[in-house]
């Protein structure tokens, strides 16, 4: 009985210096998979929603300190009927239904979130944003060195590096660079993914991505 294949969608590979040395096979299940928008749209948003803190707080007029005394009389004045200072009409008072610390975050099911990195990555291949690399390494932790590496691979593009592990050299040689970013294959995220116009990934990253995508 004959072994069953799985497509594979075929991208250039590239070393350090940018210069094109071959082609490597990518599993289509994850590199050309249908592309859902979408899909993407809404693991984007749960993501950034589940970012925020949460802790925007208001007073109430309950919980304003106030003297509970009427601002004026009740009848003679010509003005309106009113109470406390603390009411939301006034200076210093409450918020009138006013935001409260509270969770932002948003449910998605596993398969539509794994879904939409499998989408992202479609997208990112098919127009031609993804680079792939022998390896990602430099000689030293140097922002001029890691500079100097990432001109001859994508020019002054924002870029997303995928590593296949921690690397110390890179993490130091990145931090003062505003458009680059790096992030550990397991901790592939939909935010990252959208946010660069060039991303970068090694071959042993491709090992990971597809043991979690797959």
């Amino acid at each position: 009985m004959s072994e069953t294949r799985l497509p594979v969608r075929e991208v250039p590979l590239h070393n350090m210096r940018g210069e094109e040395i071959g082609s490597q096979e990518l599993p289509a299940a994850i590199f050309a998979a249908r592309i859902n928008v979408g899909l993407m749209h809404q693991a984007y948003v749960r993501q950034m929603a589940g970012a925020r803190r949460g802790t925007h707080s208001t007073k109430k007029r309950s919980e304003i300190r106030a003297t509970g005394a009427k601002a004026w009389r009740q009848k003679g004045t010509g003005r309106a009927r009113h109470g406390p200072r603390s009411a939301p009409i006034f200076v210093g008072g409450g918020v009138a239904f006013g935001p409260k610390p509270r969770s932002h975050r948003k449910g998605m099911p596993r398969k539509m979130r794994r879904a939409a990195i499998r989408s992202a990555l479609s997208a990112i291949t098919r127009d031609e944003q993804l680079l792939l690399v022998d390896e990602f390494a430099v000689a030293d932790g140097k922002t001029s060195t890691m500079a100097a590496a990432l001109r001859q691979l994508v020019g002054e593009q924002s870029t997303l590096i995928i590593l296949p592990a921690a690397d110390e050299n890179v993490a130091r040689g990145l931090r003062n660079l505003p458009k680059v970013r790096y992030v550990r294959a397991e901790y592939l995220n939909i935010r990252d993914l959208l946010n660069y116009e060039r991303v970068v990934l090694p071959v042993a990253a491709l090992e990971t991505i597809q043991r979690i995508w797959g």
